[in-house]
Parts: structure tokens; sequence; C-alpha cells
């Protein structure tokens, strides 16, 4: 009788076991199902520079999007639901922004990714985006290799970006240097391990000579460099109209302030790597003076829309946004749109109406895609005054 009972027993015990299992498995895919049937949030990722060689970009760009989605999320969403920004830190290094990447897709469970803010380490995570099927707007990339594969030359289908690309703003840095300042030669000194420099200046330089312009300098430094007087001395001899520096603000700061030093007196010209409050303290503002810079956006436009823009983010973080706020601002419009228009959050629908979107009224302007995911828009180009920037005339393709 024992082992009788004992054998019913575990037998019963078994059939509960198998009850409870399937039951649960069961009750447990229900209970899934009707979490995401009845989640009210939809999550972004960002993947920013928020310290590092370049933070304040990163910083300015996290703040823009969150002006954006806390203004959106105040009026109740975008789809009943309300948007929950992941934004992590890529410490300004292309190999952290992948791990940042992945992290996002697969732990977070984010349907789209915002940033980064420079073309190298946003070409650091675009093709895990890409394999995973997850959108990406990058707010700062400009090397037109983050959205066309340069070894198949076709469009990476989930990659797009709210700024415009290399070829347009070297282009629009050599008109300006002929047709406004009348240079006839040009030095160029490029930061050699930034996609972004050796990007910008080789549009530059071809745009200059085609212009009718004469490359007199072209030298070459390395992000990790402080002493530049060496080659500065040898561009100095070279005895150029402009000197045309496309890198980014610490590099900047510290060129142009041992430029000066050494008696360079010509205009310092560059791209939107120069915005940064920084610049002015790293090179002084003195230094700075006859400087000039392609940007996206002056927070000193008359436009309504810009103005807006400016109020509500000095409100906010009791500061003037840099283009990098105001593209940020921007890259999450064109997300919040495309959810919009596909009626979905699901990534793939998020993809495709990015692709068609037309016409998107934004702060830095009026959004069009072309086929390439580039938007088509106009630059400005800004002055250094006394370490203030000043409005000096808008370009528009």
């Amino acid at each position: 009788m024992r082992r009788a009972g004992v054998k019913k027993g575990l037998f019963l015990l078994v059939v509960l076991l198998m009850v409870s299992f399937v039951s649960g498995c069961s009750g447990g895919g229900q209970e899934s199902k009707a979490q995401e049937q009845a989640s009210d949030v939809i999550k972004i990722g960002g993947n920013y520079e928020l310290s590092g060689q370049v933070a304040t970009y990163g910083n300015s760009a996290k703040n823009g999007i969150e002006l954006y989605f806390d203004e959106l999320n105040a009026k109740g969403g975008v789809l009943g639901k309300k948007i929950e920004f992941i934004c992590l830190d890529n410490k300004s290094e292309a190999t952290e922004a992948a791990n940042v990447a992945s992290r996002l897709i697969n732990q977070e469970k984010v349907v789209a990714i915002l940033g980064s803010i420079t073309s190298g380490n946003t070409m650091g995570f675009a093709q895990i985006a890409e394999d995973n099927k997850i959108p990406a707007i990058t707010s700062g990339g400009t090397n037109p290799d983050i959205t066309v594969d340069p070894n198949t030359k076709k469009v990476r289908e989930y990659i797009f970006r709210s700024v415009f690309i290399d070829p347009f703003q070297g282009t629009v840095m050599a008109t300006f240097a002929t047709k406004t300042l009348k240079a006839k030669t040009a030095a160029v000194f490029v930061e050699n391990n930034s996609p972004y420099s050796k990007g910008l200046a080789e549009y530059f330089i071809k745009s200059f000579e085609e212009q009718g312009g004469k490359i007199v300098g072209n030298e070459a430094f390395l992000s990790e460099d402080q002493d530049f007087n060496a080659t500065l001395t040898k561009i100095k001899s070279a005895k150029p109209d402009v000197v045309f520096v496309p890198a980014y603000y610490e590099q900047v700061g510290k060129i142009v302030k041992q430029g000066r030093d050494l008696g360079i007196t010509v205009p310092f010209m560059g791209g939107d790597g120069w915005d940064s409050p920084k610049l002015a303290e790293i090179a002084g503002a003195k230094a700075l003076n006859n400087g000039y810079f392609s940007n996206h956006y002056s927070p000193k436009q008359q436009d309504p829309i810009v103005q807006d823009f400016v109020a509500k983010y000095e409100e906010k973080y009791k500061q003037t946004p840099d283009a990098l706020a105001a593209l940020g601002y921007d890259a999450a419009i064109l997300l919040v749109k495309a959810i919009e228009t596909a009626g979905s959050a699901e990534p793939e629908k998020i993809k495709d109406a990015l692709a068609g979107l037309k016409d998107v009224q934004a702060v830095t302007g009026k959004f069009i895609f072309d086929e390439n995911h580039n938007p088509v828009k106009g630059a400005v180009i800004l002055e250094m005054k006394d370490g203030e920037q000043v409005f000096k005339e808008q370009i528009i393709p």
C-alpha cells in the first residue's frame, strides 16, 4: 500500500506540474501580449556623446530632443502613447557607440535610435542598426558614407540624418571664400583620423579649385595632438589668403590660438564642428576674430520658428541653443512625424514613413529627404566677433 500510495502521489504530482507548466506558459504569453498591447510608452533610444572629446555636442542634442519629447508628452504623446527617451553615453568613441546601439536594441527594445553627433561615432553603429532593422537618425553625422555603404554603394535603408552632408558644406565654404572673401589661395589643415574632417576638406578643395582657387598648403594633424606650431609655421610661409580647418572645437580652438600667436592674420574658416561655447574659451575671443564657419542655423535668425525654439530652450536650460541642440530637436520632430504618418511604432513602418517624408517644417529648415536619405535644406555662415557668433549670410541650395 505504501508503494502504491507513493506511486499514486508521484503520478498526481507530475500531472499537477504539467498542468501548472502549460497554464503558466499560456498565461505568461497572454500576459505578455496583454502588457504589450496595454503599453503606454514608445521607447526611443539616444546614442550620444555625453562625455569625452565632444561632450558639449552630445549634451546639446540630448537637451534638444528632450525638450521636444517633453512638449509632445505634455500634449498626450503620439498615437495615444508617451515617448520614453533612453539616452546612453557613447563617451565620444566609435567602439562605445556600437556597444550602446547593441544595448538599446537588444536590452532596452527601442523602436528607433537618435544619434550620434560625429560621423565616426555614427558609422560605428550604423551597420548594427541596419542589420537589426532599427531606424536611426543621426543629428550630427555629415559624412556621405553614413547613409550609403561605401563598399556596395547601396543606400542603408534604416539610416537617415537631420544634417546636411560634407559635399554641400565644403562647397558652401569654398564659395564663401572665393565670392565673399575674394580668396585666391587657401591652406587646408585636416584632422587625419576623423572621417568628418577628411570629408569636409576633400569637398572644400574640389570646389575651391573648380572656382579658380589654388591650394597652397595641405597639412594634417591627429586628434591627440596639442602642439601645432611646426605645421602652422609651414602654413604661414605658404601665405594663403584663408586657412580652412574642418575640425571639432577642441582642436580648432588650439590651432587658431597658436596660429594667431605665430602671426597668421588671414581668416580661419571651418564647418559646423566649430559650433560650441567652448571654442572661445579655448582660443580666446580676440584670436577668433576674422573667423567664419558654416552651420545649420543661427539663434539670431529672425525666423519666428527659430525664435520660438530659442525662447523655449533658454527657458528650460538657461543657455542659448547651439546648432546641435536644434538638430537634435529636428531629429525628434522627424521621427515623431514618421510615427504619425505610419500610424505605427513598428520599426519597419517607421523606416518607410521616414523615406517618404516631404516638407516637414522644423527649426533648421523645411525637410525633404533625397534618394540617399539626406535632407535638402540651406546653410548659414557665421562670423566670430569678440567671441560671439554673428549671422553673416544664408545659402539656400
